[in-house]
């Protein structure tokens, strides 16, 4: 049962509850992965990349390597051997990947895309993009899932965070309304912490992995709002940037492709 058919907004704290949400379509399902999937996404777009592939298997990712295309891989924080770039959006910094279609697989964020594409049009978010992600949003005639990557279908604290802060604006601003304890308890999350996030966030269990190594040169950007002005929107099977339609169409457009 959909709590409200219109405009309801519900938070997936990871991807194992996803099974278990209420929200129907028509639904945008916001994909999170702050440390560092859809934050590094969000940057390559902003950095003139095409196109992105998402996978979630390193097979599958090792023959579209073959076939000649770049390809962004890690696991467990490390870049693969065979990929050409890793998981951190510095390595998206760079006039290289303008105009690329680039393959990319990762621990978490790229499988939660995969699965939010079975229930609704899959959007980016980040707090990179924070803003541009919103007032995308706003234009959404439907319901919003933010489906939090978490760590390995386990809860973290960065990806609901960014939960909490898209909930309230979008409650704040846009006649949305809720009733999941979820999305309340997000939304506490952030307001308790809004003013203090690298200090809230010292102790986030994937920024103490990120440390141990030595990889957490990027954290501080990926908690930094509104570096981005791109929306990446998942379109046949490819993320595009969603500006390059625009909105309400671009969501429209796959809405409709998924009824």
């Amino acid at each position: 049962m959909n709590l409200n058919p219109s405009r309801n907004i519900e938070v997936c704290l990871t991807p194992a509850l996803l099974p278990f949400c209420l929200s129907n379509t028509p639904l945008i399902v916001v994909v999170v992965d702050i440390l560092r999937a859809t934050t590094s996404i969000c940057t390559a777009f902003d950095y003139g990349v095409k196109a992105i592939f998402p996978v979630a298997g390193l097979h599958e990712a090792k023959a579209m390597k073959r076939k000649g295309y770049k390809v962004a891989a890690e696991r467990e924080g490390v870049i693969l051997d065979f990929a050409d770039y890793g998981n951190s959006a510095f390595n998206f910094m760079n006039e290289n990947i303008k105009g690329e279609t680039i393959v990319y697989s990762t621990t978490n964020g790229t499988q939660t895309i995969g699965l939010a594409a079975q229930k609704g049009v899959v959007v980016i978010g980040a707090f990179s993009n924070i803003t541009a992600l919103t007032e995308a949003l706003k234009c959404w005639q439907g319901n919003v899932m933010i489906l939090c990557s978490g760590w390995k279908n386990r809860f973290n604290l960065e990806d609901t965070l960014f939960a909490g802060a898209v909930a309230k604006r979008l409650l704040a601003e846009s006649g949305y309304t809720t009733h999941d304890d979820a999305t309340n308890g997000a939304i506490e999350l952030w307001n308790a912490n809004c003013d203090n996030i690298p200090g809230f966030l010292a102790n986030a269990e994937h920024r103490e992995r990120l440390r141990r190594l030595k990889l957490d040169d990027v954290i501080d950007y990926s908690f930094t709002q509104d570096t981005c002005q791109s929306v990446p929107i998942m379109h046949n099977h490819l993320l595009i940037d969603g500006r390059r339609i625009g909105f309400p169409a671009a969501f429209e457009i796959q809405s409709q492709n998924k009824l």
